[in-house]
């Protein structure tokens, strides 16, 4: 008969090394609110921290994790054994959209800017 595990302990590897955990969290927990437990954990002194769950893919066993499935529907069943602690991989990514936007509103102030002058 097989046991159910209500619980699993996650540890968030990020990507200099460093660990965030390991914490335990109901298979219930969907990996949005694993995300929100990163950026709330993430350590102040490393920088270009995400800002947003937007900015932080997490990876388990090779597959970027959905933010509306749930860990219990994450989990691989030859990586995660019963008692184990399953460890996460964190990437950051900022979003290239926006920064992309706040360039090119920068190009555009400043050709504004030197029409005025003339």
């Amino acid at each position: 008969m097989a046991v159910v595990q209500d619980q699993l302990e996650i540890r968030f590897r990020l990507t200099d090394g460093s660990d965030i955990g390991p914490r335990s969290f109901p298979v219930a927990t969907s990996v949005a609110t694993l995300k929100e437990s990163v950026l709330t954990q993430w350590p102040k002194e490393k920088e270009n921290g995400p800002r947003t769950i937007k900015d932080v893919k997490l990876i388990s066993a090779g597959k970027i994790l959905e933010n509306s499935r749930t860990v219990g529907e994450c989990q691989s069943p030859l990586c995660d054994m019963p008692g184990g602690v399953t460890t996460m991989h964190v990437v950051v990514q900022a979003p290239l959209e926006k920064e992309k936007k706040d360039v090119d509103q920068e190009k555009q102030n400043n050709l504004e800017s030197r029409k005025g002058d003339q």
